[in-house]
């Protein structure tokens, strides 16, 4: 069975063969110790890389937000920003999984912590809203490079896997055309 599933697969998820590996071979490296909860509980990471992940995650939400503004100011684009959108998503969710907890995101807030400037206008003319777009995945992508030295390094290629994809979003919507 490949390890990641095709549409239709019930197969296992990465995350769930991730921290099942990690529980076998003891976690070291990765895990500070084990939550006291049910079947359904994996290890409790360290403080910093809970942060790094919240950041994170709450990074991918605003890019989702930022995503359905423009769809919405401009439906034209919608077909093409779908599939990147989607991918977004699916960040998000590995992310908020990589935490093995649902805590709230930290939506917004950078490596210093202070609270980034939310979501602008949808520029007017599309050219501008997909540069506006690129612009954000950027920024996005620099803010989890910058942040791989703080977590463990299952978690730092997690995130850098998740850099790489926004560098690609990014330059699919604006270099992609030409």
């Amino acid at each position: 069975m490949p390890l990641t599933p095709t549409s239709g697969d019930s197969g296992p998820r990465r995350r769930s063969l991730l921290a099942g590996a990690l529980y076998a071979v003891g976690g070291t490296g990765l895990l500070s110790g084990c939550t006291g909860g049910g079947a359904d509980s994996g290890p409790e990471l360290a403080p910093e890389a809970r942060r790094v992940l919240r950041t994170a995650a709450g990074d991918s939400t605003e890019l989702l937000a930022r995503y359905d503004g423009t769809a919405t100011a401009h439906p034209g684009l919608a077909e093409r920003l779908k599939p990147l959108r989607g991918e977004v998503a699916r960040h998000l969710d590995e992310l908020i999984g990589a935490t093995w907890e649902r805590e709230p995101t930290e939506g917004g807030k950078g490596k210093s912590g202070k609270k980034k400037d939310g979501p602008s206008a949808v520029p007017a003319d599309e050219r501008g809203a997909l540069a506006a777009l690129a612009d954000a995945e950027r920024r996005t992508a620099e803010d989890r490079t910058r942040a791989l030295a703080d977590v463990p390094p299952e978690l730092a290629r997690l995130l850098a896997s998740v850099a790489a994809s926004g560098a690609a979003h990014a330059y699919l919507l604006t270099e992609g055309d030409r």
